[in-house]
């Protein structure tokens, strides 16, 4: 009786193999950052587009250099509102998107105003202004950050959504000259940085995302800090109040690598 011989895969067939199987397990993951000012990179003083004020040092693009295969689309753009994200920004967003980031909110409080306001000398106040966008972030902001998550779950159901807060911008010490912060100012400023902070948590969860609280790992690294990790008054004034390098990337970058590893 003859048998017939087992056919073995030759070796270079099976190296074909391994390397296929090895492609696919490497697909890129895709990454999109939404977003303001606070996503885009503004303060860190160098940028790429300069229209969206777009950074390499923003956490983003930090995370996307360390992440292996992590292929980062950047659609947060200085100035952005939640209409701007809707109108302009989750075209970005496919059903195969992973990771989606996003911190927004802040000027649609018009809070760059209101700071501007604050930092006038006596008799100006801003009383008026931090109530005004206090108001505005109880009862206007929500429908919109709603809005804004929805678009976000129906483009990309399966990504990991990050959704970041603001930190608060002082500890209490207004030491740049030509700003005249009072105590009570900066108490009340802060107050809002909570107000939004606790408004963003509230939908953001409801959605399904993460939210990530962004004012413990700024605390003591506030504006007039030793270890500042904030912009105080600059020039250009755009560059004020925002995250400087380190709080791109000894922030926020930390955050976002907490929840999708």
């Amino acid at each position: 009786m003859h048998h017939r011989p087992r056919r073995i895969a030759a070796p270079a067939a099976l190296a074909v193999l391994a390397l296929l199987l090895c492609a696919a397990g490497a697909a890129a993951q895709k990454y999109v950052a939404l977003g303001d000012s606070y996503s885009s990179g503004t303060g860190t003083r160098t940028y790429f587009d300069a229209s969206c004020q777009r950074s390499v040092y923003a956490y983003p693009e930090l995370i996307a250099q360390q992440r292996p295969n992590t292929q980062l689309t950047m659609a947060a753009c200085s100035g952005a509102t939640t209409t701007d994200v809707l109108n302009n920004q989750v075209s970005s967003l496919t059903s195969d998107t992973a990771i989606v980031t996003i911190t927004i909110g802040g000027n649609d409080a018009g809070f760059s105003s209101v700071i501007t306001q604050c930092a006038l000398p006596w008799p100006w106040s801003c009383d008026s202004n931090v109530a005004t966008a206090q108001t505005y972030i109880r009862n206007t902001l929500p429908a919109r950050l709603n809005a804004v998550y929805a678009q976000i779950r129906s483009r990309s159901p399966s990504a990991r959504v990050v959704v970041l807060g603001y930190p608060r911008l002082f500890m209490g010490v207004d030491c740049n000259a030509g700003t005249f912060f009072s105590t009570d100012e900066m108490t009340k400023l802060n107050a809002t940085a909570d107000l939004l902070r606790d408004t963003e948590r509230g939908r953001a969860q409801s959605a399904g995302f993460t939210f990530v609280d962004a004012i413990p790992a700024f605390t003591g690294h506030a504006v007039c800090s030793s270890s500042e990790w904030l912009n105080g008054l600059s020039n250009p004034t755009g560059e004020s109040y925002h995250p400087n390098t380190t709080g791109h990337s000894r922030g926020y970058a930390p955050l976002v690598r907490a929840v999708i590893g």
